[in-house]
């Protein structure tokens, strides 16, 4: 698969979006580690530098912080995140930091919850 055709702008955004950052659709597999489970595989929909949403078909808790693993253009990303939502099989995930170690979002260490070294990333690769 190409990769303009896996990261894009979202153009089904609502006129008014108070998140702290822009959302880039990414359509790549992601797997989900959650305590005491085995790996949950799914695809992703979108991504921005605090968070990313997948399409799962297997539970995972609302509340409870997991690990994820997926691989972007520029490298393979492992962080942890906290489950915010689930609209039927879609999830939402907030990266997190925890205080004993920094969740690195690329091999530059952009850390999660700043815009700038990520969104900079997905820009250059959706062609922006």
């Amino acid at each position: 698969m190409e990769l303009g055709n896996q990261l894009e702008v979202s153009a089904s955004q609502p006129l008014v979006d108070a998140r702290r950052c822009p959302r880039y659709k990414l359509n790549i597999e992601i797997r989900i580690y959650p305590r005491n489970c085995p790996v949950v595989r799914g695809h992703t929909v979108d991504i921005s530098e605090s968070g990313i949403s997948a399409m799962l078909l297997v539970e995972v808790p609302v509340g409870e912080v997991i690990r994820l693993e997926f691989s972007l253009p520029f490298g393979d990303v492992q962080v942890h995140a906290m489950v915010r939502q689930r609209l039927a099989f879609r999830y939402g995930f907030q990266f997190v930091e925890a205080s004993s170690h920094r969740s690195h979002l690329s091999p530059t260490g952009g850390r999660a919850g700043h815009c700038g070294t990520l969104e900079s990333r997905l820009k250059i690769f959706c062609f922006l």
